[in-house]
C-alpha cells in the first residue's frame, strides 16, 4: 500500500508521523489479525507483549523532569494526543537503562546516555531563549519553532556549543520513530499488516491488497463520497 509522505508538517501535528495518518486501517485491525494463523506463534508472543506492556511511571534513568521533557518533546514530534498514547518515553528510557544500544553511534556525539541528558537540557534552554518558557510548558506553535530550530542545527543556548544540535536531534528523532513504529497500535494507524505473513504474500502489486488486509480508511471514506 501507497503511503504519502510529501504532506507538510502542521504545528503539532507531528513532525514523525505528518502525511502517513491518511491511509491508516480501522481501529480493531490488529485484535482481529494477532489470533488468526497468518500471524506465527514467536511474532504473535512480541506484539502482544507490547500491547500489554504497563506505561512507565518512575523511569529507572532520567530524573523526572527529564523524563516530563522527553514525554513532551515525544507527544510534539510524533503527534501523541489524548489517551490512547504509546509510551515512546518508558521504551526510550528503559534502552537507556539497560544500556542497550544499536552497536554505533554518532562520533560527535557522547555515550546514549550522556547525549539524551544534555540535549533535553539544551532543548529546554532553548525554550526559554526563544519563547521565555520551558518546553513542556510551550503551545504547539512555540514548541514547533523550537524543535525546528534544532533540527536546523543553529538553535540558541550554550548547551548546543558542545553538542551539536543536528546530530543530537537525528539520533532523538530515530528513537522516537523506532520505539514508536515498533507498536501494534502505531503498526495499524499507517496501515501496516506485515506481521501477519505466516502465509506469505501473493497480491504484490501496487495498491494490491491480500483478502486479509481491510480496507484503508481513506480508502473507504473517498468511495463512500462518491470520489475514485
Amino acid at each position: 500500500m501507497d503511503k504519502d509522505t510529501t504532506a507538510t508538517t502542521a504545528p503539532g501535528t507531528g513532525t514523525a508521523t505528518a502525511g502517513l495518518r491518511d491511509h491508516r486501517y480501522p481501529d480493531g485491525t490488529f485484535a482481529a489479525l494477532i489470533a488468526t494463523p497468518f500471524v506465527t506463534a514467536p511474532t504473535r508472543a512480541a506484539l502482544q507483549a507490547r500491547m500489554d506492556k504497563p506505561p512507565v511511571i518512575e523511569p529507572r534513568f532520567l530524573a523526572a523532569g527529564e523524563f516530563a521533557l522527553l514525554g513532551a518533546v515525544c507527544d510534539h514530534l510524533l503527534g501523541e494526543t489524548g489517551e490512547r498514547r504509546i509510551d515512546v518515553p518508558g521504551a526510550i528510557d528503559a534502552r537507556l537503562a539497560a544500556g542497550t544500544t544499536d552497536g554505533w553511534r554518532y562520533d560527535a556525539l557522547p555515550d546514549d546516555g550522556s547525549a539524551m541528558k544534555r540535549g533535553l537540557a539544551g532543548i529546554d534552554e532553548t525554550a526559554r531563549l526563544m519563547a521565555g518558557a520551558p518546553f513542556a510548558d510551550l503551545a504547539a506553535a512555540d514548541r514547533e519553532r523550537v524543535i525546528a530550530a534544532v533540527a536546523a542545527g543553529d538553535p540558541p543556548g550554550e548547551t548546543w556549543r558542545g553538542l551539536p544540535a543536528r546530530t543530537f536531534f537525528e539520533d532523538l528523532l530515530a528513537a522516537a520513530t523506532e520505539s514508536f513504529y515498533a507498536h501494534p497500535l502505531a503498526q495499524e494507524e499507517i496501515g501496516y499488516a506485515g506481521y501477519a505473513d505466516a502465509r506469505g504474500w501473493q497480491a504484490i502489486g501496487l495498491d494490491e491488497r491480500e483478502p486479509r488486509e481491510p480496507e484503508p480508511v481513506a480508502a473507504a471514506f473517498a468511495t463512500s463520497e462518491g470520489r475514485p
